[in-house]
């Protein structure tokens, strides 16, 4: 199936955002995506409006498109509310996951035990994803599916940079572990309770958000 050239281009965009090919605060040059993709600046336009109603992209009148780069008050919102969505993700999992689930969620998990083993935070981000969207699935609730992943993927450049502060991998997995072993319990408090800590931004990972946020504004 031929997928549409403005829908390759906003899958594309949205990949290199989330990966971290394109920074918070990184301009998007329009005309060398529609050289890159050998088209007209038509399905480029509809490409990034698409990003921009989804978070992803801020357009600034007479200076163009931006990746979306969120304030420390901005961040901390928007962390706050993935914080509930996916514990909600996590206590809905308990009460609905059927076997499919578990084994993707379980499957997720070995997948972030050999990523931290190998010490590949790379690797790691990339797994952590794919555990957390497991998650989302497991809640047979696709509407809010769709809004935690519309969420996850606004805050992914700084989720990203949290698991390369030292020994953040090591204590992301050990709470994976403890949300997989809740949801396979089937309890739903702990599960929940489990994921919002996980989630929400506090303590020394809030003091590493700011340095991040400060790096982010020297670089501009």
């Amino acid at each position: 199936m031929n997928i549409p050239t403005a829908q390759r281009i906003r899958l594309a965009l949205e990949n290199d955002i989330v990966d971290g090919r394109f920074q918070p605060g990184d301009r998007i040059d329009p005309d060398a995506i529609a050289a890159n993709y050998g088209c007209s600046r038509t399905p480029v336009r509809e490409a990034l409006q698409a990003l921009e109603a989804s978070g992803l992209l801020i357009v600034q009148p007479k200076r163009g498109t931006f990746v979306t780069k969120l304030g420390v008050a901005q961040l901390m919102e928007r962390f706050e509310l993935m914080a509930q969505m996916e514990a909600f993700c996590a206590r809905l999992a308990c009460r609905r996951a059927e076997d499919a689930d578990h084994r993707r969620i379980e499957a997720s998990l070995s997948a972030c035990e050999l990523a931290a083993k190998a010490g590949d935070s790379d690797r790691y981000y990339a797994e952590n994803t794919e555990f957390h969207q497991a998650i989302y699935h497991a809640a047979h609730n696709a509407f809010l599916e769709a809004e935690t992943l519309r969420l996850q993927a606004i805050l992914q450049p700084y989720r990203r940079r949290q698991l390369q502060a030292r020994g953040r991998v090591r204590t992301s997995l050990a709470e994976h572990r403890q949300i997989a072993r809740a949801i396979r319990d089937g309890a739903e408090d702990e599960a929940a309770r489990a994921m919002q800590d996980h989630v929400l931004i506090q303590g020394e990972r809030f003091r590493d958000l700011v340095a991040l946020l400060e790096r982010l504004d020297r670089r501009a």
